[in-house]
């Protein structure tokens, strides 16, 4: 019975110490490991859409799919220039997420909230998520798009070594 005692107060002390702040890097890990919502406009004739969705469920998402007959106007819904179109389009946390974004990228612009569109890769790079082919990995840049149009690199991969 005393072993049931003291597992109980030792379980109402973490709870309290998880309210209280104490154990802030490890609350805030349990946080950002809940599943965040996307939605995901695509053809529904592409594999490599279906692939990128296999990717943000495998690295957390709660991904809903709308197969549509043209991703634009959801790009234009979402205030996506044209100019970054892929083959499709995701939506959550209020921004436009366009191509084959890497989920890890999503995260960081949902934790920094900027003052954007959203995120875009641009075209379908080989080795982006959802673009793998073996080996090959093509060198391409996640774009912060801005409500202007503006555009600046958030992350870069696959560049070859300066």
């Amino acid at each position: 019975m005393q072993r049931r005692r003291f597992l109980g107060a030792l379980g109402a002390l973490a709870v309290g110490a998880v309210a209280a702040g104490a154990l802030g890097p490890v609350a805030d890990a349990f946080a950002q490991a809940k599943p965040l919502a996307i939605d995901v406009y695509k053809s529904p004739l592409c594999g490599c859409c279906e692939d990128w969705v296999k990717h943000l469920r495998a690295n957390g998402f709660t991904v809903t799919v709308h197969d549509v007959e043209d991703t634009g106007v959801y790009r234009k819904r979402f205030g996506m220039p044209e100019r970054f179109g892929s083959c499709h389009t995701g939506y959550t946390g209020g921004y436009a997420i366009e191509g084959h974004v890497p989920a890890a990228d999503i995260r960081k612009l949902l934790a920094a909230k900027p003052k954007a569109v959203g995120l875009a890769v641009p075209g379908m790079p080989v080795g982006s998520p959802g673009m793998e082919q073996g080996p090959r990995k093509d060198p391409f840049d996640v774009l912060l798009v801005k409500g202007d149009g503006a555009a600046s690199v958030f992350a870069s991969y696959n560049k070859p070594a300066a």
